[in-house]
């Protein structure tokens, strides 16, 4: 058993699993307008569903405005639709190749909201690194069972891969608290 080669697997992971997180958080709106925004939205064009960075320039030129500049014109209101279909609240308005969306401020409701969605990706992430965590415990215990650690081994090693997704987890806590407290200013 390569005990280096687990660890190193595993830290790889719940770091992927955080940087996913951060890209959630990133398409979640808090009370300036992001172009992460749109991230998550899909576009059917081309025979092909496409996400909107890859058929447009998206800029905030100002900090309640999101401004789409369509490269090409006949995918202008498929883009428009899926924003208006996306279910961000979004009212896309179009003049042109350009979608202006103006961001209108975050009811109280809406952003208690947004806390619950920010805590259920929080929740996902810390679920997915339980499972990395338990992936990698088994390898370790078949190994002890194997006879090819000892039970001395089993333990330290497990201890100190505990110490790793203790880290992680707790900063995915820092991360979530930073986001809830983006969402909830005003």
């Amino acid at each position: 058993m390569d005990y280096p080669l687990i660890k190193s697997e595993a830290e790889q992971k719940t770091l992927a699993t955080i940087e996913v997180l951060r890209t959630e958080f990133a398409g979640l709106r808090t009370g300036r307008a992001s172009v992460h925004l749109l991230d998550g939205i899909r576009v059917p064009v081309y025979g092909t569903e496409m996400p909107v960075d890859q058929l447009a320039t998206v800029s905030a030129p100002e900090a309640q405005v999101l401004s789409i500049s369509v490269w090409d014109l006949s995918n202008a209101s498929a883009v428009e639709k899926a924003i208006r279909e996306s279910g961000l609240g979004l009212n896309p308005m179009t003049a042109g190749g350009v979608i202006r969306l103006n961001l209108p401020p975050l009811t109280e409701e809406r952003r208690k909201e947004l806390v619950k969605v920010a805590g259920k990706y929080a929740e996902d992430a810390k679920i997915s690194m339980r499972n990395i965590r338990q992936d990698a415990m088994s390898k370790i215990k078949r190994a002890k069972d194997d006879k090819e650690i000892s039970e001395d081994d089993q333990r330290r090693y497990e201890e100190d891969l505990q110490k790793v997704f203790d880290a992680r987890a707790s900063e995915v806590d820092s991360i979530a608290k930073q986001k809830e407290q983006d969402i909830m200013s005003v």
